[in-house]
């Protein structure tokens, strides 16, 4: 029977899906104890993980049997593709299955962000009354959202954004301006200097990669709005962290919302720490209940679809 590890979090009904046809081995702490990984993979045909373990070249070339790895998420920054694609290896994302997750925590922090008035709630809760303070937010709907990245999640949070009244632009290094995409998701075409200059809420899309690594630094800060709110739930690496503290505690941005960081839990002392108008959520952007059932369902699939074409014919 072929083996399947799943070295991190899943739902469960997509596990026992594969547990009626292969030998699965689920252990949600593997990702974080790698010698454990390691043996774990060593007569393993599939490896499902999110973004914890390290799929590299050292798995790879331990996992001698290892046919495909499902990735429950998107970001493929953790997986050594050219390591995997030596050895056919397939890789597979879950593409789309939670980008509704991430459009809707792109949203809500906007519209936190924007209104302002949820960061009285100590206040509030000690008898103090700041209604003057607070009573200065701002009306999501006629702003306009600038989307770093045009993929299944950015199209999903462009729509969302367009539902409640929002303006959409939007730049992807790899979607040219006369695509019929940009058309149909009424959404416009920009340079990405142009996009965060014009927009009030910029949120990012993108992998990272040696392109996008550090794209958002000072110099791309300072183009934007001063109440402008960045919203990244993409990659850490993506922004320069020491900038947008600055920029923050300068008053030169309007607030932001990271769910992803540079480093992963966020270390002590960071400068992020305790910056005014900034909401932290631990890499979760993606992750409803609805989202996990949906991630897992389509992997699950996928896998055992592919180890079922790799089988020997009869």
């Amino acid at each position: 029977m072929m083996q399947i590890v799943i070295a991190e979090f899943m739902d469960e009904t997509a596990i026992a899906s594969l547990q009626r046809r292969f030998a699965v081995t689920h252990d949600a702490t593997l990702a974080e104890r790698r010698d454990a990984l390691l043996a774990a993979v060593v007569d393993a045909e599939a490896l499902i993980v999110r973004n914890k373990a390290r799929v590299d070249a050292e798995l790879v070339a331990t996992a001698r049997k290892l046919r495909v790895v499902g990735r429950l998420g998107v970001g493929l920054d953790n997986i050594d593709l050219t390591a995997c694609e030596a050895r056919g290896i397939e890789v597979i994302p879950a593409t789309g299955a939670n980008a509704l997750a991430v459009a809707e925590y792109v949203i809500g922090t906007a519209l936190i962000l924007l209104r302002g008035a949820y960061f009285g709630t100590a206040a509030v809760g000690a008898g103090q009354w700041p209604r003057a303070a607070l009573g200065q937010g701002r009306e999501l709907h006629g702003k306009t959202l600038g989307v770093v990245g045009f993929g299944s999640v950015g199209r999903a949070t462009a729509r969302l954004a367009c539902a409640l009244g929002m303006r959409t632009i939007g730049f992807d290094a790899h979607v040219p301006s006369v695509e019929a995409i940009w058309v149909q998701e009424r959404t416009l075409p920009r340079s990405l200097d142009d996009l965060l200059r014009e927009a009030d809420v910029v949120s990012l899309h993108v992998p990272l990669t040696s392109a996008t690594r550090g794209l958002i630094d000072a110099e791309k800060l300072s183009l934007m709005k001063r109440e402008a709110i960045l919203i990244n739930t993409a990659r850490g690496g993506i922004v320069n962290e020491v900038a947008l503290a600055t920029a923050l505690e300068a008053g030169r941005l309007g607030g932001a919302a990271l769910d992803v960081f540079e480093t992963e839990p966020l270390p002590p002392g960071s400068p992020l720490s305790g910056c005014p108008n900034l909401i932290l959520t631990p890499h979760i952007a993606g992750v409803t209940r609805e989202s996990n059932v949906r991630v897992s369902t389509l992997i699950a699939e996928k896998v055992a679809a592919a180890l079922d074409a790799s089988r020997p014919s009869a």
